[in-house]
């Protein structure tokens, strides 16, 4: 028996001695098929936009077909669920955005099917997104101090439109909320559209909302940009403040990354994450970033999960503070 033991835990060092070698071996061939990028929402959005602009370079730098495939589904969770489930081998990747990579941890605890801070691996935040506190032209307050001043002379009378509830535009106006010692009421819409034409036509005073949806209506003068949650202005913005000017600290952006399922070789995050940087670099895919409205990062894998990570910190405490439920 002690032969056979012996015999067999020899054997199994063998087998795992040998599996080394093409472990290795895999990783330095990777990639050596296609690879795909989920996008958690339907196409026509700002992550689907990022993942098809990314594809092209991505094709070119790694010498292998990117395909892009929108699973839209349960806020955002389905496709996060099915990367956070996949093979950690970098074959199935996700463009994730800040709700179901980092807020919905705690805006659907106990209902949410994978952990976004375990499960999920960050490889490259690629772009900010920052977000747009307008009003309409005929509102009294044009800059942040005046607003303020306005909400604390009016408590409970001023509400803010974002296009749903526990999104990142809602959890920029309780963050304002929360620092600016105001109490301006949240109303959902169905949607980026409907929740500034709405402003526009002077249904509701205010919102918080992306720059794409926005852009047409400031330029035509129908909405006034106040201020942008980024710290940094916007580029195609210039002449709009960051509410951090006014607030010292303030700052809530949506993001757009490359995510992989936790448990990914280092070397296979290290070649994406460069391959990502690369794309960033292209004068057509910057160009094309900045009309959308969003700010192209330069960041490492150890970079981007400590920023995941204290985005996840930061939303969890705005939900928490200011009671965001999704229910009902």
């Amino acid at each position: 028996m002690t032969s056979r033991r012996i015999f067999i835990a020899g054997a199994s060092a063998l087998t795992a001695t040998l599996a080394l070698p093409r472990a290795a071996s895999a990783q330095a061939d990777y990639p050596n098929k296609p690879i795909r990028i989920l996008v958690p929402y339907p196409a026509g959005g700002g992550q689907d936009a990022t993942a098809r602009l990314l594809a092209e370079p991505l094709r070119q730098a790694l010498g292998q077909n990117i395909v892009v495939e929108n699973r839209a589904g349960a806020a955002g969770m389905l496709a996060a669920d099915m990367v956070a489930k996949s093979a950690a081998d970098g074959y199935t990747l996700l463009l994730g955005g800040g709700g179901e990579t980092a807020a919905n941890g705690a805006l659907f605890k106990g209902k949410i099917t994978y952990d976004p801070i375990k499960d999920l691996l960050p490889i490259h935040v690629a772009v900010k997104a920052p977000i747009v506190l307008m009003a309409h032209t005929d509102q009294p307050f044009k800059t942040v101090p005046e607003l303020i001043a306005y909400a604390k002379a009016n408590p409970g009378k001023l509400s803010y439109s974002s296009s749903g509830i526990g999104n990142l535009q809602h959890l920029s106006g309780e963050l304002f909320n929360t620092m600016a010692g105001v109490q301006t009421v949240h109303v959902p819409y169905r949607g980026a559209a409907p929740a500034v034409t709405d402003i526009a036509a002077g249904q509701i005073p205010m919102g918080y909302n992306s720059l794409p949806a926005a852009l047409p209506h400031i330029e035509a003068g129908r909405i006034r940009a106040i201020a942008v949650t980024s710290k940094e202005r916007m580029p195609q913005l210039p002449n709009v403040p960051s509410i951090h000017e006014h607030l010292p600290g303030y700052e809530l952006v949506n993001y757009f990354g490359v995510f992989g399922p936790a448990g990914m070789p280092a070397p296979v995050v290290e070649k994406l994450n460069r391959a990502i940087e690369a794309a960033l670099k292209d004068a057509t895919v910057k160009d094309r970033f900045e009309k959308m409205g969003v700010l192209p990062q330069s960041q490492t894998p150890a970079q981007a999960k400590a920023f995941v990570a204290g985005e996840a910190a930061k939303f969890e405490k705005i939900i928490t503070d200011a009671k965001v439920s999704v229910e009902g």
